[in-house]
């Protein structure tokens, strides 16, 4: 029996049984559904299972139903996704709800075909709502699936490029347990979430140590290969709390096909080459929203990171000059009480900005 036999053999009778006994308690693991199943799905996306508990409880409460998900207006959507980040995730899903209500009566699909074709839903996220969902076999690669097939055999090219994925791809597909497909990915992404670790693998503790070809080679953490990372860019923003004469702050709706689409800001914009901040945000408020405003004083920094690269916006108070507002680059504005801002939805970056105003 060659290695992959008896890796094969092993998923069956040792990591399957490991998963039985020892997965973790999720939400979404009970009263399974397809409507909870894509849900819980499109949240871990990008997001830690701790991260995205809450919401999960959250936005089934403000939504039981895909119907009322439907129904619901993207600002309401947006506004039970605030803080979870990657917004085009929340965007896309309020998009397939439509879709599904519209064109399905409000019955998810159960093909594999017909789950991909909706908004936001690729390769990954289609395999586990038909695995789960609809015990369909078919077998997800996600990042502790990656690690955990790199390290099972080995694998010695560079994981992050895509003929690797499509090869990690087929030895998944391979291994897939047929008609244990939901028990399958689930039992493989819980190994990689606590045992088979990025840095500090439990192997000890691993159902599959026995035919872990990185383990007997003496350095298991040295899988998945990658390729060095690029520098991450970092940007400097400037933005601007705009007050009026009854107290009331100016906020900017982003464009939907805009980053951070839908969601509302303190306006202002990217520094250029030799600009000051403060000239920065005098331009960006003139170019945003038609008004001439006189920059006061400082009011905070906030840092954030974002996948793809990092931001530091300084924040300053400002008073119009002339010009009333109007939405030329962004989708709307609206004054609103400070007490009022939190109605809305916003980035993590802006709503530090609030919490900073709240305590004024």
């Amino acid at each position: 029996m060659d290695h992959f036999d008896k890796t094969k053999r092993a998923v069956k009778t040792k990591l399957l049984p490991w998963f039985a006994a020892n997965k973790r308690s999720m939400p979404w693991r009970t009263n399974r559904s397809p409507y909870r199943v894509w849900i819980s799905e499109l949240m871990l996306q990008q997001t830690r299972v701790d991260q995205a508990t809450p919401y999960f409880h959250r936005f089934m409460k403000r939504f039981p139903s895909l119907k009322s998900l439907a129904a619901a207006s993207q600002e309401d959507v947006l506004k039970m996704w605030e803080g979870l980040g990657y917004y085009s995730r929340a965007r896309n899903l309020h998009k397939a709800a439509r879709l599904i209500v519209a064109e399905r009566g409000g019955r998810f699909p159960n093909t594999a075909e017909e789950i991909i074709e909706l908004p936001g839903v690729g390769s990954y996220t289609a395999a586990a709502i038909g695995s789960l969902a609809f015990n369909l076999d078919l077998a997800v690669l996600d990042g502790n699936v990656i690690r955990v097939l790199s390290r099972l055999f080995a694998y010695s090219k560079n994981s992050r490029s895509s003929a690797a994925k499509k090869e990690l791809q087929r030895m998944a597909d391979d291994l897939l347990v047929k008609g244990s497909a939901g028990d399958f990915n689930e039992a493989m992404m819980e190994l990689g979430a606590t045992v088979c670790l990025p840095r500090n693998p439990d192997c000890g503790a691993c159902p599959l140590a026995r035919v872990c070809a990185g383990l007997k080679s003496g350095a298991p953490t040295d899988f998945p290969m990658k390729a060095a990372k690029k520098k991450t860019p970092h940007i400097v923003v400037g933005a601007a709390v705009v007050t009026n004469r009854a107290g009331e702050v100016l906020i900017a709706q982003r464009r939907a096909e805009d980053m951070l689409g839908g969601l509302w800001e303190f306006p202002g914009g990217k520094v250029e080459p030799g600009e000051s901040v403060e000239a920065c945000v005098a331009r960006e408020l003139k170019e945003e929203l038609g008004i001439n405003v006189e920059v006061g004083d400082f009011l905070m920094t906030v840092k954030h990171a974002y996948s793809h690269f990092t931001m530091e916006m300084h924040v300053f108070f400002a008073k119009i000059k002339s010009g009333r507002p109007r939405p030329i680059e962004c989708q709307d504005h609206q004054w609103r009480a400070i007490s009022e801002l939190r109605d809305v939805p916003y980035s993590k970056a802006d709503l530090k900005i609030i919490d900073v105003l709240e305590k004024r």
